[in-house]
């Protein structure tokens, strides 16, 4: 569905909002009082408040004709299409699009164009590279005066290479590192590479140029795998073989993390050369001082922290369009298992076994599973259930509940509980209350951010024991909730949840 052009008009249009930089732009753009336009080929797929600062309009730069109207009015444009995860020909099609684009922007009187590349190392291309590098020079010279950013690896949850580098580490104690793993990089922070692009709406562009930009430090693939795994708490072992080549290496990929190989050939085929800032004009041109890798890599886990806590999981997971399956679903490195229920009775009503849960109430389902997991928790040097909870009826961020403790905590609406107990990972236990027609809405989310392959493999092989446990519990939930006390021993439940 298609906004109706406000006023005043936006004077900034903005393709690729519904990807990973590009909705991370949008945000800021937004966030400081700016209207945008955004060019998507599928509205619904815009994940982004609606508000009289956003215009969404339907169209796609291979489709020349959806082009005018949408560059109509427009100053600044963002061009940040990238079809990586294409077809055989997405080669063809990224540079017929950035031709579309730039002679519709320059139809239009567009001031400047912002392109988002990549770091082009001298010698033989990748197709993925000289495509970079062929959109960039097309908007440059067929177009209104472009700013071409060229950047290395993005860090940031999300990012197509930050994502490879974190699930080989994340599953594989010891690995096997090609010689590509041995290229130099220039990384960059996402919160850089946004600044980036916001800054230059207020530079003037009255000519085409390129600007390299890069963080501080210059680090090999298989130094980042380090890097990160000294932030995750993780001890890995490379071992370097010169035998693996990329198309090889990108079958294996295929097997060890989330990326297609399609996906994984033409990104590991780009990592031929060295990929490192050779003019660091970008310093002087912009006020801005990109963070080293480590700083990177460490905002990187805690701002996906902060994003897993603001998740409204009952409309994440129905706008993911994950089917069920088993070990549940996956958000970024976390393993997500979650289900709901609705209950006749307002949300105080629904709520009320919510906050009274452990201590001597205890878990509602599976005492016994509980006190023996307890119990192995103690014995591995952990709280086990001996601390109870400091008070039976009220809870307050910090308190210790069990081998728990409440991380989050609004009345009639949530309690987010942190694991303490001894796990191969983090873990974090979740109650939403929303008001429904006619009662309330409970759901209960497990999530788990496992560390290493013991901590995938603890996960899934409770899985099947998590699924009676939680399943069981939210039922009582529901049931103590609709007869308004405590809970009794089994019966029958209001629903079943799903």
């Amino acid at each position: 569905m298609t906004n109706e052009p406000r006023d005043p008009a936006p004077r900034i249009l903005l393709t690729g909002a519904t990807g990973y930089v590009g909705g991370r732009l949008l945000a800021t753009l937004r966030r400081d009082g700016l209207a945008v336009r955004c060019l998507v080929r599928r509205p619904d797929n815009l994940r982004a408040e609606p508000g009289p600062d956003l215009e969404v309009v339907q169209g796609d730069v291979l489709d020349a004709g959806s082009l005018g109207p949408a560059l109509q009015g427009i100053e600044t444009a963002y061009y940040l299409v990238h079809a990586l995860a294409g077809g055989r020909d997405f080669v063809a099609d990224e540079l017929r699009g950035a031709r579309n684009f730039a002679a519709a922007a320059r139809a239009a009187g567009v001031r400047q164009v912002i392109y988002l590349g990549g770091l082009v190392p001298p010698g033989e291309l990748s197709a993925h590279l000289a495509s970079r590098r062929d959109v960039g020079a097309i908007l440059r010279e067929e177009g209104p005066p472009t700013l071409e950013f060229r950047a290395s690896i993005i860090i940031g949850s999300g990012s197509l290479s930050f994502e490879m580098i974190r699930a080989l580490v994340q599953k594989l104690p010891v690995m096997i590192t090609p010689s590509w793993t041995r290229r130099r990089a220039q990384p960059i922070a996402i919160e850089d590479v946004i600044a980036y692009l916001r800054a230059s709406l207020d530079r003037p562009q009255e000519r085409s140029e390129v600007v390299e930009i890069g963080g501080p430090d210059q680090v090999t693939y298989s130094e980042l795998m380090r890097i990160f795994a000294e932030q995750r708490g993780l001890r890995r072992r490379l071992l370097s073989v010169p035998l693996l080549s990329p198309r090889l290496s990108s079958y294996w990929l295929g097997l060890v993390t989330p990326l297609q190989a399609r996906v994984g050939a033409k990104l590991v085929g780009s990592i031929r050369h060295d990929t490192v800032v050779t003019d660091p004009r970008a310093l002087d041109l912009f006020p801005i001082r990109p963070r080293g890798v480590r700083e990177a890599i460490r905002r990187a886990i805690e701002r996906e922290d902060q994003r897993l806590a603001a998740t409204r999981w009952c409309d994440a997971l129905s706008s993911s369009q994950a089917p069920p399956r088993y070990g549940g679903v996956r958000f970024g490195s976390r393993l997500v298992d979650s289900r709901e229920v609705v209950v006749a009775v307002p949300p105080v009503g629904a709520f009320a076994p919510i906050r009274r849960i452990g201590g001597e109430v205890g878990w509602y389902y599976g005492t016994w599973l509980w006190r023996l997991r307890g119990a192995l928790d103690k014995l591995a040097g952990g709280p086990g259930m001996r601390r109870g909870r400091r008070d039976g009826e009220q809870l307050a961020v910090g308190d210790p509940l069990d081998f728990w403790r409440v991380r989050d905590h609004e009345p009639d609406r949530l309690l987010r509980l942190r694991a303490e107990m001894r796990l191969p990972g983090r873990a974090w236990l979740q109650f939403e209350v929303r008001p429904e027609a006619g009662g309330s809405r409970i759901r209960q989310t497990a999530i788990f951010d496992p560390r290493g392959l013991l901590g995938l493999m603890y996960w899934y092989a409770l899985w099947p024991v998590h699924q009676f446990v939680f399943a069981g519990m939210l039922r009582r939930i529901a049931r103590a909730a609709t007869v308004g006390k405590r809970p009794s021993p089994p019966g029958e439940t209001p629903s079943v949840p799903t």
